[in-house]
């Protein structure tokens, strides 16, 4: 699994970083499908996931998950301390580890 890139955090090997604008994450309704897109090949999906859970993160789409998707996600499991751990461990796939998929 990959956790960081040369500056040392996940974010500098994300997908959504090479060439596609930010903004284009933080978009609403349909647009969000082609938002979700971006994330399906990334390298770090999880790592992104994981902290825009952790933080709460209430806009955009973050690891392939919508801010709606997000909130039920954290509704199903408010058991969960550190989505960190609970996403980036090894075994299972982890988003149907957690139920999120």
């Amino acid at each position: 699994m990959t956790n960081v890139g040369g500056d040392g955090h996940w974010t500098a090997l994300a997908a959504c970083g090479r060439g596609y604008p930010a903004d284009a994450l933080f978009v609403e309704g349909p647009a969000q499908r082609e938002a979700r897109a971006v994330c399906e090949g990334c390298p770090v999906r999880m790592q992104c996931l994981a902290d825009a859970l952790d933080n709460r993160m209430d806009f955009g789409v973050w690891g392939g998950m919508t801010e709606r998707e997000r909130r039920a996600l954290l509704r199903r499991r408010p058991e969960v301390r550190s989505w960190r751990s609970e996403l980036l461990a090894d075994g299972a796939p982890a988003l149907e580890r957690v139920g999120a998929r």
